[in-house]
């Protein structure tokens, strides 16, 4: 609480008949003040919402009546990239043919030019896009190839392990690529 001091000063006068003003000395109990802040700090503690965690947001497909068609995408719609070494990416569309005709080479540049050109060319809904990175990709590219994606808004893409066939086929792709480059 606060309290006043009005005890006298002492009575040291100086000059005849000159009275001196008593001193009032102030103390001020902040006890009180101590309590109300503890107070006030658990009412906000109680009363603020904690940070909620926050999720990526995923489209998942739908269920389907059977199990063996859950899975089905369009042959015409399906395009599968595949990542090599030394930033190769190769791709094919649709099921990748017994002879590899339709199994091509490009670079980061020009995949988002392949990828444009097949969504503007394919409904939305049956556009897939499959990537499937090689043991000898390193992890630049794969990260390349997801931005790809969210650049392009391609939202529905499957990261799946690649195939033996398909992993050969990159191996003599990116030694091709590399005796011609070094020529």
């Amino acid at each position: 609480m606060a309290e006043m001091d009005t005890s006298s000063g002492g009575g040291h006068k100086k000059g005849p008949g000159v009275k001196k003003g008593k001193k009032l000395s102030t103390r001020v109990d902040l006890t009180p003040m101590v309590d109300l802040g503890f107070l006030l700090i658990t009412f906000f503690i109680f009363t603020t919402t904690m940070s909620q965690p926050t999720a990526m947001k995923l489209i998942i497909p739908k269920d389907a009546d059977k199990p063996e068609d859950q899975n089905k995408a369009k042959e015409s719609g399906v395009i599968t990239i595949l990542l090599g070494k030394d930033n190769n990416v190769f791709y094919y569309e649709g099921q990748l043919k017994v002879d590899g005709s339709n199994f091509k080479s490009s670079s980061f540049k020009e995949i988002r030019n392949v990828l444009i050109d097949k969504k503007r060319n394919t409904p939305e809904k049956d556009l897939v896009v499959i990537l499937k990175p090689s043991s000898e990709c390193n992890y630049k590219n794969l990260i390349d190839i997801l931005d790809e994606m969210a650049i392009n808004v391609l939202k529905r893409y499957a990261l799946v392990d690649i195939s033996d066939g398909e992993e050969q086929l990159v191996k003599i792709s990116d030694a091709a690529g590399a005796s011609t480059s070094a020529k």
